[in-house]
């Protein structure tokens, strides 16, 4: 008779009810490089440890990994006793909370998953993963394959081949000789106007002068006077909009000569010539694709900065306070203190 040796892992039973799915881009993700499962995963661990991790280990990709739906597939325990479970489980190295950017152009959200590792892993192997994840780009749209009715079928060898019969051959027609016809004399065509010459945007900029501040009206001889000037103003890197404002900033209530004034103004108003330096590197971070979760409280953060999958403040209340030195208690004389009360109830 075979004798049966029980595993020192214990299992999770298998639930009544199927398991609780979560929505597209949540829930549970398999690590790379795990071992094969075998009868002594998780046998270190204690025994409410290893119950919930035997659960999560038999369940897919993209089932539901938060706290509510593991206590209703899983009524060995509450949801208190799975959450300190997660949180062991994170800091023995098998699992990782993170939020993920999915979505294409404007069409972006932060998803929560939960990486999975039978294996356990180190805190540098975890954050070499997920910064690996956080660089992958983001996966494209592939192509939908081609339809069945849009690939044309091969026909079959039994199939015969449709013969299609030649063309009848036409008659030869005898070309008859034809009088030649009289040439048509074509009128030419009226040439097109030459196109009006393009003008520049300074010489622009001074004819629309007058309609931002009438009183600045030029005419178009003392646009071709002052245009040169006004391109110097250009050439510093100035459009219409600086320079209309410039000419027309605090003018006063009469001016005698509109050519003379805006002479005058684009001259004494001439902006300094910037040298041409290069576009300031920019000092903004790359957005992060990949962002760890602390395990007890969701905090997000870099990898680097969530140490076995916990926060700062959460591993300072996990870890256990130093323990006080007992004082040894101070020996009292019994008799003196009980002649002390008695004194103090005398009647003076």
């Amino acid at each position: 008779m075979a004798t049966e040796h029980p595993s020192p892992a214990l299992r999770a039973p298998a639930s009544s009810r199927p398991y609780a799915k979560a929505r597209p881009g949540y829930g549970k993700r398999a690590a790379p490089g795990q071992r094969t499962p075998q009868a002594a995963d998780f046998a270190l661990m204690p025994e409410r440890e290893r119950h919930i991790a035997g659960y999560v280990d038999r369940l897919p990709d993209g089932a539901a990994m938060d706290i509510k739906s593991l206590a209703k597939s899983v009524p060995l325990y509450g949801q208190m006793a799975v959450s300190s479970a997660l949180r062991a489980l994170g800091v023995a190295g098998h699992l990782r909370r993170v939020r993920c950017l999915t979505g294409e152009g404007g069409q972006v959200r932060w998803v929560s998953r939960t990486y999975w590792s039978r294996t356990a892993r180190d805190i540098e192997w975890w954050d070499a993963f997920l910064t690996g994840e956080d660089s992958r780009p983001a996966p494209e749209a592939t192509s939908a394959p081609p339809s069945a009715d849009t690939i044309p079928r091969a026909p079959a060898a039994s199939e015969p081949l449709p013969v299609t019969p030649p063309p009848a051959a036409e008659p030869r027609r005898t070309p008859q000789p034809t009088a030649a016809a009289p040439a048509v004399s074509v009128p030419e065509q009226r040439a097109p106007a030459a196109a009006s010459t393009t003008v520049s945007p300074a010489y622009l900029a001074l004819a629309q002068l007058g309609r931002a501040e009438p009183r600045l009206a030029l005419s178009a001889a003392d646009c071709q006077v002052l245009e040169p000037l006004a391109a110097a103003w250009f050439v510093r890197g100035v459009d219409s909009a600086y320079l209309t404002q410039a000419l027309t900033a605090g003018i006063p209530a009469q001016v005698g000569s509109p050519i003379g004034f805006v002479r005058r103004r684009l001259t004494d108003k001439l902006p300094p010539h910037l040298p041409a330096s290069s576009a300031p590197a920019s000092t903004t971070a790359p957005t992060r694709r990949v962002v760890a979760e602390c395990t007890e409280c969701g905090r997000p953060g870099p990898p680097e900065a969530l140490p076995d999958g916990l926060c700062r403040p959460c591993r300072t209340t996990a870890s256990p306070a130093p323990a006080a030195t007992a004082t040894p208690p101070v020996e009292r004389d019994v008799h003196a203190l009980v002649s002390q009360l008695r004194d103090l109830t005398r009647v003076p």
